[in-house]
């Protein structure tokens, strides 16, 4: 990881590329045809959040088309943790949670098209069909699963880095 000093942000960047395991892999045909029945195309301009760090999360996001960041904001910078890619879900935290977001995701291309679901309609669709619910929550316990090895391993690298440098 290195500081970059331009307008107080810091960019984590990792030595190696980290592939983020964001899909929703065991959800069925049906089940994706389901939600995007209730979903809402977005798109993002480069810069713009998608995800406000700190806001009240009424929806989760799927990436249709384009990059975006997941960032951290600190007193007075700004870190990248994560990249995210086509297919790949945002707003899981605080959709669990029920709560706020974590940290912002920002758009990182010229234009990044989104699914939206509003979690109120997301939560109907489980009571309406329990099955689905399962395969969704199997997926996202695996994503977060990932994102936790990948967290820590990139954590243990850090710091063997950091005790050689002393």
């Amino acid at each position: 990881m290195f500081a970059d000093g331009v307008r107080g942000k810091i960019r984590v960047t990792f030595t190696e590329v980290i592939p983020m395991a964001n899909r929703l892999q065991y959800l069925s045909a049906n089940d994706w045809n389901l939600i995007k029945a209730k979903s809402v195309r977005r798109t993002f301009k480069l810069g713009e959040e998608i995800i406000q760090q700190g806001a009240l999360s009424e929806s989760i996001f799927i990436i249709h088309r384009g990059e975006a960041s997941v960032e951290l904001a600190g007193t007075s910078s700004r870190a990248i943790v994560a990249t995210l890619g086509a297919e790949d879900i945002c707003g899981d935290i605080a959709f669990l949670e029920r709560g706020r977001a974590s940290a912002a995701v920002v758009a990182k291309d010229a234009e990044v098209e989104v699914d939206e679901i509003s979690a109120h309609e997301l939560r109907e669709i489980f009571e309406a069909f329990p099955r689905l619910a399962s395969r969704f929550y199997l997926s996202l316990a695996l994503i977060l699963a990932q994102r936790l090895k990948d967290t820590s391993r990139e954590l243990a690298r850090e710091m063997a880095l950091r005790d050689r440098s002393r």
